[in-house]
């Protein structure tokens, strides 16, 4: 089905590699005009260039989350030069190096809490206005993990910064059922997914190589395989698209079976 949503507007944060670029791609493959937001300038402009050759729309903004003048600026062009707002994917998110509780500085316990949950924050916070603003309701999907469903062990931070994903996630969707706007927002929970967050975890073994995902997902993933940013881009697609109308506070799950175990 081609055109899923069309004529929409929607923003992507992290948007130049990994998950977010491949929510980019498949909400312009379908119809909408993406606004690819993110740190990494050396990365989105080329992500843009690939979609707009592919016959999409999509522009890219520097973007810091944690900041919420950025965010204010932000929404400011998206008014200015599209009028709306549909659709807010906070997909933005950093893992700190895998440590023991004991061990994790204060510091990078901070970070990762200002990207990872701040950053969501900020984006419903100011997201919800424009949206409002436009009246035409829209639909906020929130990057979580199935480390927000679970503990795991070294990774307290990230999970920690997860979890509150997936309650704020919850909290702000019956805030807008509440108000009858119009906006649903809910979560999506990747397992273990190729992407480049990866790289800044340091495995237990204490090797300075990323983790080998294919051996891992052979033993902890009930279907065997890892999963690739387009398959959280399928599941993200949907929850911006009127096709899931009717789904508010849920979290998705999309780990091929990893969190069952």
């Amino acid at each position: 089905m081609a055109g899923r949503v069309e004529g929409k507007v929607a923003l992507v944060t992290g948007g130049a590699s990994g998950i977010g670029r491949g929510c980019a791609e498949a909400l312009a493959r379908e119809g909408a005009t993406v606004i690819i937001s993110d740190v990494q300038d050396d990365k989105g402009p080329g992500v843009v260039s690939a979609i707009v050759a592919a016959g999409g729309k999509a522009e890219y903004l520097h973007h810091d989350v944690t900041d919420e003048d950025a965010w204010i600026q932000v929404m400011a062009a998206i008014e200015r030069r599209h009028a709306r707002l549909d659709v807010l994917v906070n997909n933005a998110g950093i893992a700190v190096p895998s440590l023991s509780i004991t061990t994790v500085t204060l510091a990078d316990w901070r970070k990762q809490q200002a990207v990872n949950v701040e950053g969501v924050f900020l984006g419903c916070k100011h997201g919800l206005q424009l949206m409002r603003k436009a009246g035409h309701g829209g639909s906020i999907v929130n990057l979580s993990s199935v480390a927000g469903l679970r503990g795991s062990a070294l990774l307290a931070s990230y999970c920690a910064s997860k979890g509150a994903v997936r309650l704020l996630s919850k909290a702000v969707a019956m805030e807008c059922a509440q108000m009858k706007d119009g906006i649903r927002v809910n979560s999506v929970h990747p397992g273990i997914i190729e992407t480049p967050i990866w790289e800044q975890i340091t495995p237990a073994t204490g090797s300075n190589a990323p983790p080998d995902l294919d051996a891992m997902a052979s033993v902890a993933v009930p279907l065997g395989v890892k999963g690739l940013p387009s398959d959280i881009a399928n599941a993200v697609l949907w929850l911006a698209s009127d096709e899931s109308r009717y789904v508010t506070a849920a979290q998705l799950v999309v780990d091929g079976g990893l969190s069952e175990r």
